[in-house]
C-alpha cells in the first residue's frame, strides 16, 4: 500500500502539551490529582465495573492537547460512559519508557491521571491507545516483545486500565520488526492480564486494508493471537460518506476470513471501525447522517467495536465549515456539542439524553490573507492542509499536515508555492 499523506495526523501531540494538560487536570478539580500524587490504588478501585461494551464504543479523547473538552460535561450530555486516551509513545529523545504523546513521562503524570479520575467519579472508565501516526512507538524502540510488554505494563499498572488499544499505522507498520514486538507484546499482556480488553486498529482501505495491515493480521496469526478485535480506519484514502465505509467494512471482513480461517459471523465479532468525524485530514465529509448508516451496519452484522477520532472534534467550527479546512478541535460540518459521541453510546446498547445538547462555538483564529500579510512559517507549528504562511519572500499553502518542514518545492510535496511577495 502507497504511504498515506497525512492518517489522523491531528492526533499528534504538539508543544505545550503539560502546560494544557496541567490546566485540564485543574479543572477536573484538584482534589483528584494533590501535588505529585494520583495513586495507582485509588484509580484501580474507581474504575472496576464497567461493561467491555463501553471500551468497544469508547471514542477518542487527546486529554492533554487539542483543545480538550471536559470529559464530565460531554458525559453529562451524551451518557458516555468510557474515553478511549491518545496516544503512548516512546520519549521523543529514545528509550523504552511510556509517555504521552514522546513528552509527559507516565510514571510522573498527574494530568491525566487527574483526567481518568474525574471520569471514574462519574461512573466512567478509560482506555489508552498506544502508537498512532506520528511519534515513535515503543514497538520500534525496545528491542524485544518482551521489553514492549513491560513499558506497556507500567500504563496498565499506573491507571488500573481495563483495556488497551494498539493503534498500528504509519510509519511503524511498515517496519516488521516493530509489529512483532507490538503483536507480541499484545499476547503477553492479555496473558498476564486476564479479561482485559484489546483492540488492534490499522489503516483502512478500499479493499479493507493495505499491504503492511495485511502483513499485521498475518503476524497476529503467526504468533496465534487474537484481540477482542481488528478495527480499520476507513477514511483518508479516498473515501466518500458511509457507501464507500461499508464496502470497505465487507471486504475487510473477507480478509479475515481468510487470514484466521474464521467464517463470517466469527470475522465480523472480531471486527471494528474507527471512523473521522466531520472532515476528513484529506478533505473527505462524514456527516451524521453517514455515522448512522454505518452504526446501522455495524449492529446488524453484530461488529466488536465502533469508535471514532474524535471528541475534541466533535464541536461545530466558527463558521461551520471552517474555510473548507480539517481542524483537531472542530469537525467542520453543521452540529450540535458532541453530537458525533452519541451514535459511541447507541452502539454500547445505552439510550442517549433526549435532550440536544447546545450547540458550542470554539473560538478560531480568521483564516490568513493569502498575501505577504500571512504570519511568518514557524517550525515549531503545526500546519494542517490549507494554512497559509510566509518564508523566504513568498507565500506557501500547506497540502495536508506538517511540522518542521520549511516550505520549498522539494521534501515531501507537502508544500504549495503560491508565488512570491
Amino acid at each position: 500500500m502507497a504511504p498515506r499523506q497525512a492518517p489522523r495526523h491531528l492526533r499528534t501531540l504538539a508543544a505545550g502539551v503539560a502546560t494544557a494538560g496541567l490546566a485540564l487536570a485543574t479543572a477536573a478539580g484538584t482534589a483528584l490529582a494533590v501535588g505529585h500524587r494520583t495513586t495507582a490504588p485509588t484509580l484501580k478501585a474507581a474504575g472496576a465495573a464497567l461493561g467491555s461494551n463501553w471500551y468497544a464504543a469508547a471514542p477518542y479523547l487527546m486529554p492533554l492537547d487539542n483543545d480538550p473538552p471536559d470529559a464530565g460535561a460531554v458525559m453529562d450530555a451524551t451518557g458516555l460512559k468510557a474515553f478511549q486516551l491518545a496516544f503512548i509513545l516512546a520519549p521523543n529523545g529514545g528509550g523504552c519508557s511510556p509517555t504521552w504523546g514522546g513528552t509527559s513521562p507516565v510514571g510522573t503524570d498527574t494530568a491525566v491521571g487527574g483526567v481518568i479520575a474525574a471520569i471514574r467519579a462519574k461512573g466512567g472508565d478509560v482506555s489508552a491507545s498506544v502508537g498512532g501516526y506520528g511519534g515513535t512507538k515503543l514497538g520500534q524502540n525496545c528491542g524485544t516483545p518482551e521489553a514492549t510488554a513491560a513499558a506497556y505494563q507500567q500504563v496498565i499498572d499506573k491507571y488500573g486500565l481495563k483495556a488497551l488499544d494498539f493503534d498500528l499505522e504509519e510509519p511503524e507498520y511498515e517496519n516488521s520488526a516493530a509489529i512483532h514486538n507490538e503483536i507480541g507484546a499484545a499476547k503477553i499482556l492479555q496473558q498476564k492480564n486476564p479479561g482485559i480488553y484489546l483492540s488492534v486498529t490499522t489503516a483502512g482501505t478500499t479493499d479493507g486494508t493495505g499491504w503492511f495491515g495485511k502483513q499485521m493480521l498475518n503476524e497476529a496469526k503467526a504468533q496465534s493471537f487474537t484481540p477482542d478485535n481488528f478495527s480499520i480506519m476507513p477514511f483518508d484514502g479516498g473515501f466518500q460518506g458511509a457507501a464507500s465505509q461499508t464496502a470497505a467494512l465487507t471486504h475487510f471482513n473477507s480478509l479475515l476470513q481468510s487470514t484466521f480461517g474464521w467464517d463470517e459471523a466469527t470475522a465480523y465479532a472480531h471486527e471494528g471501525i474507527s471512523q473521522m468525524n466531520g472532515r476528513s485530514d484529506t478533505g473527505e465529509t462524514f456527516t451524521q447522517a453517514d455515522f448512522q448508516t454505518v452504526l446501522d451496519f455495524a449492529t446488524s452484522h453484530h461488529m466488536a467495536r465502533f469508535t471514532n477520532w474524535s471528541v475534541n472534534r466533535d464541536r461545530q467550527c466558527s463558521p461551520p465549515d471552517n474555510n473548507g479546512k480539517t481542524s483537531g478541535t472542530c469537525s467542520s460540518v453543521p452540529q450540535s456539542a458532541y453530537e458525533f459521541t452519541t451514535y459511541s453510546v447507541k452502539f454500547a446498547g445505552a439510550t442517549p439524553p433526549t435532550t440536544t445538547p447546545p450547540t458550542t462555538t470554539p473560538p478560531t483564529t480568521p483564516p490568513p490573507d493569502h498575501s505577504c500579510t500571512a504570519a511568518a512559517y514557524r517550525a515549531d507549528t503545526v500546519y494542517l492542509g490549507g494554512d497559509i504562511a510566509s518564508y523566504n519572500g513568498h507565500t506557501w499553502k500547506a497540502k495536508w499536515w506538517t511540522q518542521g518542514e520549511t516550505p520549498s518545492t522539494g521534501g515531501s510535496g507537502v508544500w504549495q508555492d503560491l508565488g512570491a511577495c
